[in-house]
């Protein structure tokens, strides 16, 4: 096992295991606690969505296969962790996930229908004891083998679980379907009155379904840091002593490579430029809207466009010590800590088990001492179990979050994240990106003269620079120059009708002008007189109002942009917001949201960019709109379908809404169960009436959850 070990310079060691069956925070702080206490081991972090667990080694000479052990002995069985093994393992649970679902709701439907005409005998219209019997076998022999199926990923977990000491949700689980399949085989032998095959398998229909929407949002949650991994080119062309080219995989380049950049491609690593003068696209790491000029001696950063030409650079860092790796590191630490909700569940659940176990122990024991025979004692025992699963308490979240998010789905916004109308509900700071959310993300031509403009466009439509195409649009469809140049960071030049015209730099053009900035442009024809076109971001038309909306509920709102100063200054002014910063990296703006969270506040970070997407992560909620990119969209927990700004208000007026039915739900559950665990041991509810009872408080928390439709 010690060739899984990567070894560092300072002689310490990292090993990645990839660790199954945990499923909640109480998995993670057990795993944390047990293997930072084996000797050697320095430090421990989990990723739940990943199965990921990282383990900082004091030094090489430490047995990874002990880890493995002492893993195997909680409960949690570990290999070495292999991205492509993981994908398999995670595509196997899902698939047998979606064939336990399935069989469950085919055993629950077919048994049903032996059950009816048992029923039946409730209203006066008994069956015949020849006809009963067969009835409750049917049952038997569709609804059993069906639970027994459905049942083994529950079956399973808490076999785990009791090996290594514990109870976790699903040993009562377990415990009361095998009663109940028992007491039913029972019954039936004995021709006795009831049997409950179609509450078992019906049981875990309901609790499949829940866990299903668990392995869905986990693999929302993993996408993420896979997709900004993913923007890297996977090879790059390394250039050798002799001047050599020659195409490598990403995972082999090392510090100290040279490489070339052909226009168009990515920076593969972040490296120092050494020839050439690079104009690079810096949007999707930095958000700034105008390209970075890079000199040499200077650092490109990994991900960057090369929007000029051909660049030789040397590499500074592999692909895993890269910026995109580091921001994707970052994402993913930030989706483990969005685990508050789960904790609570798992605090219920710590307490849940115990005392359900106990009460149906008492009520098997104290039955059987107050005189009832043993079969009606453990019938009371089984109804125990059945009358107080947890369902209702499981769906008072969910059920207000399906309806909260087909609410803002109608209204532009798509939820990502159930737990995160809850996150959301508890706002009380929003930080906006400025390009792209605030603005509209791409240059526009402003003051200028249509005249001018067309003049102009011919040359602007043979280029491909973003403040070109900013031209081509405020002039639209028409002829283009003819022998074109484009000279890299500088301009293009070419034929307009015979007459030679220049387009960019003032310099470039022939312009004398102290002026000269990013967000300008100059044209002019050969001996002319030159013409400057200015450029800006325009503010969306409902970012004001979005803006004022957010105070008006007592929400305090921020600006963080990598973009310049004066662009940043000129749009917080616009929009009347107070408190901004510009020029800002990925880790600080993600440093931001650290220290906002430990100031006490919680905040909603919404942003679309590539710079944003560390900072989504950390977040107590994230919106990305509809236009971002789709790393920025997988680690938001919402998204605007709709080029609506607005829509982040009415996410958050929804989620608050939906907070106050999901604790209706919570009291409501907690009522029924403070009602329902005392008539089943008292006897007035059977395991049949058990499983009614536990539907209707179903159904009951899923009607108040509809209510969140109401209202504005």
């Amino acid at each position: 096992m010690s060739a899984f070990l990567r070894r560092q310079e300072d002689g310490r060691a990292r090993l990645d295991l990839l660790v199954t069956g945990a499923r909640c925070a109480g998995c993670i702080s057990k795993i944390e606690r047990e293997v930072s206490r084996l000797p050697g081991v320095d430090s421990v972090r989990l990723n739940l969505s990943t199965g990921r667990l990282a383990i900082g080694l004091a030094s090489a000479s430490v047995d990874p296969g002990r880890i493995i052990s002492a893993l195997d002995r909680l409960g949690y069985p570990a290999t070495p962790f292999d991205p492509g093994a993981a994908m398999v393992q995670r595509d196997r649970e899902g698939r047998r996930l979606i064939l336990a679902l399935a069989v469950a709701g085919f055993g629950a439907m077919n048994a049903m229908m032996f059950s009816v005409p048992i029923w039946a005998g409730l209203f006066d219209q008994e069956l015949g004891p020849a006809t009963r019997s067969m009835m409750m076998w049917m049952s038997a022999i569709v609804g059993a083998p069906c639970a027994i199926f459905a049942g083994m990923p529950f079956f399973q977990s808490a076999w785990r679980s009791l090996r290594a000491g514990r109870a976790n949700m699903d040993v009562p689980i377990s415990v009361g379907v095998i009663l109940t399949l028992a007491i039913s085989f029972s019954e039936t032998i004995l021709n006795g009155r009831d049997a409950y095959f179609d509450a078992a398998v019906s049981l875990l229909f309901l609790l499949l379904i829940g866990r299903w929407l668990d392995h869905v949002l986990r693999a929302r949650a993993r996408s993420a840091a896979g997709d900004l991994l993913a923007l890297q080119a996977p090879t790059a062309c390394v250039v050798d002593v002799r001047g050599r080219e020659r195409t490598v995989p990403l995972g082999d380049i090392q510090p100290g490579d040279v490489l070339r950049v052909r226009p168009g491609d990515r920076i593969p690593v972040d490296a120092i430029l050494e020839a050439g003068e690079a104009l690079l696209d810096n949007s999707l790491l930095t958000g700034e809207s105008a390209p970075e000029r890079v000199r040499p001696g200077q650092l490109c950063r990994a991900g960057a466009v090369n929007t000029a030409g051909l660049l030789t650079v040397r590499a500074s860092a592999r692909s895993e010590d890269s910026t995109l790796a580091a921001i994707a590191r970052l994402v993913e630490a930030g989706a483990q800590s969005r685990s508050r909700y789960v904790r609570l569940a798992d605090r219920a659940a710590a307490l849940y088990v115990p005392v359900v176990h106990a009460a149906a122990l008492a009520t098997f024991a104290g039955g059987w001492a107050l005189g009832l025979d043993p079969r009606e004692a453990l019938i009371r025992a089984v109804a125990v179990l059945i009358v107080t699963c947890p369902c209702a308490l499981g769906l008072a979240v969910p059920a207000v979050q399906v309806v909260a998010s087909a609410r803002l789905f109608r209204r532009g916004v798509l939820v990502k994240s159930g737990a995160a109308l809850e996150r959301l509900a508890e706002i009380d700071h929003v930080v906006f990106d400025k390009t792209g959310v605030l603005t509209e993300g791409r240059p526009a031509l402003v003051g200028a003269s249509q005249a001018v403009i067309a003049m102009a466009a011919p040359l602007a439509r043979a280029s491909s620079h973003p403040m070109a195409r900013a031209v081509t649009r405020a002039a639209g469809e028409g002829p283009v120059a003819t022998d074109v140049v484009e000279h890299a960071g500088l301009g293009v030049e070419g034929l307009i009708e015979g007459r030679r015209a220049r387009l960019g730099r003032a310099a470039f053009v022939g312009a004398s002008t102290l002026r000269s900035g990013e967000t300008e442009l100059w044209f002019g024809f050969e001996g002319e007189t030159k013409v400057r076109l200015q450029f800006s971001d325009v503010v969306r038309p409902d970012a004001a109002a979005t803006i004022r909306a957010l105070k008006t509920r007592g929400i305090t709102v921020e600006i963080l942009s990598g973009d310049q100063v004066g662009a940043v200054n000129a749009v917080a002014d616009t929009l009347g917001v107070t408190d901004w910063k510009a020029g800002m990296l990925p880790q600080e703006k993600a440093e931001a949201i650290d220290r906002l969270a430990a100031a006490g506040r919680k905040v909603l970070m919404v942003g679309d960019g590539l710079n944003d997407t560390a900072a989504l992560a950390r977040a107590h909620a994230a919106i990305a709109p509809g236009s971002a990119l789709e790393a920025s969209q997988n680690a938001a927990d919402l998204v605007l379908t709709r080029d609506a700004l607005m829509a982040v208000v009415d996410a958050i007026d929804v989620a608050r809404s939906a907070r106050r039915r999901a604790l209706e739900n919570f009291g409501f559950a907690a009522l029924y169960n403070l009602v329902a665990a005392p008539a089943a041991m008292l006897g007035f509810v059977n395991p049949f009436v058990a499983a009614l009872a536990m539907s209707g408080s179903s159904l009951v928390v899923t009607l108040n959850a509809l209510r969140v439709r109401g209202g504005r």
